[in-house]
C-alpha cells in the first residue's frame, strides 16, 4: 500500500520526528503572533500617529485659507512651521494631481496614506519612495498646492523588524539547546537499536541503560532477555554434547563388534546401517547445535572458499571457484567462520551428492557478501523449494534429501546459519548448468 504523500515527507528517524514536533509548534507560534502583532499593535500605533500628523495639518491648510493674498498665506504658513516643527511652503495657483507612490514591502506605509486621505478628504500625493525616512506630502488647498515633509519617525513606529528579529533569535537559541537535549535523550535508544540489531546477528555489543526511565527499562529488559537467551542457547549446547557422547559411545561397541565378527551378508548390511546412523547423527546435531555463541571475527570469504573448494577436490567434487569484488578495500567481513564454513560445506555437499559439476561464486559487495553454489543436477521445483528449506522434510522429486543416509538438514542448517547473521538463503535455477542455485546472502 503507498504511503500517504504527507507521511512520505515526515523524518523516519525518532530524532528527526521529535525535531520536527518541537520546531513546528515554535515556527507557527512566531507566525501567528508576528501577523496578530503587526497587524493588531503596528497598524494601530501607525494609524494613531498618522491622526496626529493629520489634524496638525489640518490646522495648517486652516490657517492658509484663513483670507488675504496668498503672499499672506506663505507668511501664515511660515509663522506655525515652527510650532509644528514642520515645514510648510505654499505654491499659489498650482493644481494637484491626486497620487500616492510607495514601495511594494513597506506594509506601514498603506495604513498611513488611507489614514491620512481618509482625514484630510483633499486631492493629495504622497511620496513614501524618494526619501524612504521621510513622507513627501502635497495637499490641494484654496490658496494653492502645500508642500510638506514628514519624518517617517512621526508617522510610523521606528525599526518595527527589530521585535521580529528578537523573536526569531530567541526562538532559534531556544530550538538549538532543545535539539542537544533531544539528542542526549535519542542516543540510548539508538544504542538499544544497535545492541539488539547486533544481538539478531549473532553479535554481542557491550550495552549498558542509560537515558530517560522508560528507556531505561526497556534497556533492561533487553539485557535481561539476551541473558536468558544466551543461558538457554548454552544449556542446550551442553545437552546435545551429551546426548553426542552418549550416542556415539554404543554406535562405536556396535562398530567395533561387527568388525570382530566374520564378515557376511548381514554383517556388511549392519556395517552401513552403523555408519548411516553416524552420518545421521553427527548432520541432527549438527543442526541442533547452530554455534550461536561463536564470536565473530573478520573473515576473508576468498580464502574461506578456497580452503573448502580445496577440501573437496580432494574427495574428488568437480568444483570451480569464482571470486567477484566490487570494494576496492581488503575484503574481511565481521562473520562467524565455523558456522559459515559448515553452512557452504553443506551447500557444496548436496550440490555435489545431486550433480557432477559444483560451483562455488563468491561475491564481495559493498554491504553484502553473496555466496551462492551451483550444480547440474535435476534441481527442486519451485513450488517445493521452500518447503525444502525445512528440517526434515521429504521430497519425492529427484533430489530426495534423504538419499544415502541424509536427514535433509543441509538447507536447514544453511538457512539458519544465514539467519544468524541477519541475512537469508535463496533457492533458484542455475542458469548456466541448469541444476539447483543456492544464494547465501550476508549483510557485511
Amino acid at each position: 500500500m503507498p504511503a500517504h504523500p504527507v507521511k512520505s515527507l515526515l523524518p523516519r528517524s525518532l530524532f528527526g520526528r521529535a525535531v520536527a514536533i518541537l520546531l513546528v509548534p515554535i515556527v507557527l507560534l512566531q507566525l501567528v503572533v508576528g501577523l496578530v502583532f503587526f497587524q493588531r499593535h503596528y497598524q494601530r500605533v501607525t494609524e494613531q500617529m498618522s491622526e496626529i500628523a493629520a489634524r496638525e495639518l489640518r490646522q495648517a491648510i486652516g490657517v492658509a485659507e484663513r483670507g488675504g493674498t496668498p503672499a499672506e498665506a506663505a507668511a501664515r504658513l511660515a509663522s506655525l512651521s515652527g510650532p509644528l516643527d514642520l515645514p510648510l511652503t505654499l505654491h499659489p495657483g498650482e493644481i494637484l494631481e491626486p497620487g500616492i507612490d510607495r514601495t511594494r514591502f513597506d506594509a506601514t506605509g498603506r495604513t498611513l496614506a488611507e489614514t491620512l486621505r481618509s482625514a484630510i478628504p483633499r486631492p493629495m500625493t504622497i511620496d513614501l519612495k524618494t526619501d524612504p525616512g521621510t513622507a513627501l506630502i502635497a495637499i490641494q488647498t484654496a490658496p494653492g498646492v502645500i508642500e510638506t515633509a514628514v519624518p517617517r519617525s512621526r508617522l510610523t513606529v521606528t525599526n518595527p523588524h527589530q521585535l521580529l528579529v528578537l523573536m526569531i533569535a530567541a526562538a532559534l537559541l531556544l530550538s538549538a539547546i532543545a535539539v542537544v537535549f533531544l539528542r542526549n535523550q535519542v542516543r540510548p535508544i539508538r544504542r538499544l537499536a544497535e545492541a539488539a540489531d547486533a544481538f539478531g546477528k549473532g553479535r554481542a555489543l557491550p550495552f549498558r541503560p542509560g537515558g530517560a526511565e522508560e528507556v531505561r527499562r526497556a534497556g533492561a529488559a533487553f539485557l535481561a532477555m539476551r541473558g536468558r537467551i544466551e543461558r538457554q542457547i548454552e544449556q542446550r549446547t551442553q545437552m546435545l554434547t551429551g546426548v553426542s557422547h552418549d550416542l556415539r559411545t554404543p554406535l562405536t561397541r556396535m562398530k567395533l563388534t561387527l568388525a570382530l565378527m566374520e564378515e557376511t551378508e548381514e554383517t556388511r548390511d549392519l556395517a552401513r546401517d552403523a555408519a548411516q546412523m553416524e552420518r545421521m547423527l553427527g548432520e541432527f546435531l549438527a543442526f541442533a547445535r547452530g554455534d550461536p555463541t561463536e564470536p565473530t571475527t573478520p573473515v576473508d570469504p576468498f580464502a574461506l572458499a578456497a580452503g573448502l573448494v580445496e577440501d573437496a577436490r580432494r574427495t574428488g567434487t568437480r568444483i570451480e571457484l569464482v571470486t567477484e569484488t566490487d570494494t576496492p578495500e581488503a575484503p574481511l567481513v565481521e562473520l562467524r567462520a565455523g558456522a559459515v564454513t559448515r553452512a557452504v560445506d553443506n551447500l557444496v555437499g548436496n550440490a555435489a551428492r545431486h550433480g557432477r559439476r559444483v560451483r562455488l561464486t563468491v561475491r564481495l559487495l559493498p554491504r553484502t557478501l553473496v555466496i551462492s553454489v551451483e550444480d547440474d543436477g535435476p534441481g527442486i521445483p519451485a513450488q517445493d523449494r521452500m518447503r525444502a528449506m525445512q528440517p526434515f522434510t521429504r521430497l519425492e522429486e529427484a533430489r530426495n534429501q534423504d538419499e544415502g543416509g541424509h536427514v535433509g538438514l543441509g538447507l536447514s542448517i544453511a538457512m539458519d546459519v544465514a539467519r544468524a547473521h541477519g541475512g537469508g538463503l535463496e533457492l533458484g535455477d542455475s542458469a548456466d548448468l541448469g541444476g539447483l542455485r543456492a544464494i547465501l546472502r550476508l549483510p557485511r
